[in-house]
């Protein structure tokens, strides 16, 4: 299976994930079955990365930490940009977005897409540090591509905005 098409499942399994409401506490079955679908998501996407990279032992051994460290970063601004999806859908399906509501809405895009933005750059110097750059560069393009994916299935389940006429 490619790439691109184990990251459509896996970002399938995310955004399910990612857009259902939970409000059940620790103990309740809901919010133990979907702490079992986080760890299936981060498993599949660690081995979709572990298939692609190519480390050394060595390599491998600095790298991971490195890893385990962004994703948990990663996933708090997927989780920001799934709150983002279900409070667009919400308004687009009770027909409330105002400009009030569209300027909210873009302004937390842009601000979701800068966070990411820092984020890789803050990461960049700690992965050139663990494994040569051509690897870091390996990795940000398995990144890039897992991202593609995951906005890809994003895109298509988002209406476009109505506006007056």
């Amino acid at each position: 299976m490619n790439i691109i098409r184990k990251n459509k499942l896996l970002w399938v399994g995310f955004i399910a994930m990612m857009t259902c409401t939970v409000t059940a506490t620790a103990q309740d079955k809901p919010a133990n079955n979907m702490q079992i679908l986080v760890d299936k998501v981060r498993a599949d996407k660690k081995l979709i990365v572990a298939d692609n990279m190519q480390l050394t032992e060595a390599e491998a051994k600095g790298f991971w930490p490195v890893y385990a460290q962004y994703q948990d970063e990663l996933f708090l601004i997927r989780a920001r940009t799934a709150k983002l999806i279900g409070d667009y859908r919400n308004a687009y399906n009770t027909n409330a977005i105002t400009d009030d509501v569209a300027r909210t809405l873009l302004d937390e895009v842009i601000n979701i897409d800068a966070l990411t933005l820092k984020l890789r750059k803050k990461y960049l110097s700690k992965f050139r540090e663990v494994i040569p750059e051509s690897k870091v560069a390996r990795y940000y393009q398995i990144e890039n591509k897992i991202q593609a994916a995951l906005y890809y299935e994003f895109a298509a389940g988002i209406p476009l905005i109505q506006t007056g006429k």
